[in-house]
């Protein structure tokens, strides 16, 4: 996260992500224009007082000469370059009706989502291919190991290609190694699974996890991103200030919660959606809602910027 250096508003940007299987489609900033050459999401500037949606439709309308047939928020990234400020609004469009063209001129590529990192494109952009690589829940383990109950959950989240943290708080180091190890052995039965550790980055190397879960304590005692690229760094957050230390490490998400009133944690005082929201907006990376949500609300979760909604009983005992 950074701070804005200017007082003026952020000029209000709409982004589409069109996808055709693996391919993403870029359009190529004109010459003439701000950081012109660079490969971008196709969008445009909102008018004043027209509704995100509309101006979605409008410009991929204008820009590309296709029809918006049902699409939803994915991210929203304010970020500061030396001229202007950007509210970049990204979307992606599930359908589309038509054959995207340069209708202004503009080159287009269809990229492979593996590719994209290699793509000369705007900064603001970047978050975006986070939030592309991430699904739309984040899977919590229970606190409590019961083995009866435990190993059938797990291989049920596995199957579904979840997003999983496993948390046991309650479990001695060495019993917790043993479970994590059995647990990531389950996991690369399932490709599409990816396994995240809360425990120390380094335990998490050792094992071969897909990445490691930062509590927030641990999100202030580390001084620098501990895994590379090709790993998931995520934190437990619960203010703004726990985002901007997980943004500055280099984390690939954050939980942000709660967001609502929750039975774990009676006394906590919850966000609301428009506390969320404000955190959310200049956070510059993707964002799980946590705390007295489900899949129902999910929507939700999405109109205020979050990647998805994070969980534990709502997404761990749930069925297939």
């Amino acid at each position: 996260m950074r701070l804005r250096r200017t007082a003026q508003p952020a000029l209000h940007v709409v982004a589409a992500v069109l996808q055709r299987g693996r391919q993403v489609l870029l359009t190529r900033r004109q010459p003439g224009t701000h950081l012109a050459g660079c490969w971008e999401f196709p969008g445009g500037k909102v008018q004043p007082a027209e509704p995100r949606e509309v101006a979605l439709a409008r410009e991929l309308d204008e820009e590309l000469g296709v029809q918006v047939l049902s699409a939803r928020p994915l991210i929203r990234v304010v970020h500061d370059y030396e001229q202007l400020s950007v509210d970049l609004d990204v979307w992606r469009v599930l359908q589309f009706d038509g054959d995207p063209v340069g209708r202004e001129g503009q080159a287009l590529r269809w990229v492979d989502l593996s590719d994209l990192g290699e793509v000369a494109m705007p900064d603001a952009d970047r978050p975006v291919l986070k939030a592309l690589r991430l699904p739309g829940r984040y899977t919590i383990s229970t606190p409590h190991y019961e083995p009866a109950c435990f190993w059938p959950a797990l291989e049920r989240c596995l199957a579904r290609g979840d997003l999983l943290q496993l948390r046991l708080p309650g479990l001695p180091q060495t019993e917790f190694v043993a479970v994590a190890r059995r647990a990531l052995a389950m996991a690369r039965e399932h490709s599409a699974a990816r396994v995240l550790l809360n425990a120390e980055p380094a335990l998490a190397t050792e094992l071969g996890a897909d990445g490691v879960h930062l509590s927030s304590a641990r999100l202030w005692r580390t001084l620098r991103r501990p895994l590379p690229a090709d790993r998931l760094l995520a934190a437990s957050c619960h203010d703004v200030l726990d985002v901007q230390r997980a943004a500055a490490l280099g984390a690939d998400f954050a939980v942000l919660g709660p967001v609502l009133a929750t039975r774990s944690h009676p006394g906590a005082v919850s966000l609301g959606w428009s506390g969320f929201e404000s955190i959310v907006l200049a956070s510059g990376i993707p964002v799980y809602a946590l705390g007295g949500v489900g899949p129902e609300h999910a929507s939700r979760a999405g109109r205020a910027g979050a990647q998805g909604i994070a969980a534990i009983s709502a997404l761990w005992d749930a069925g297939e």
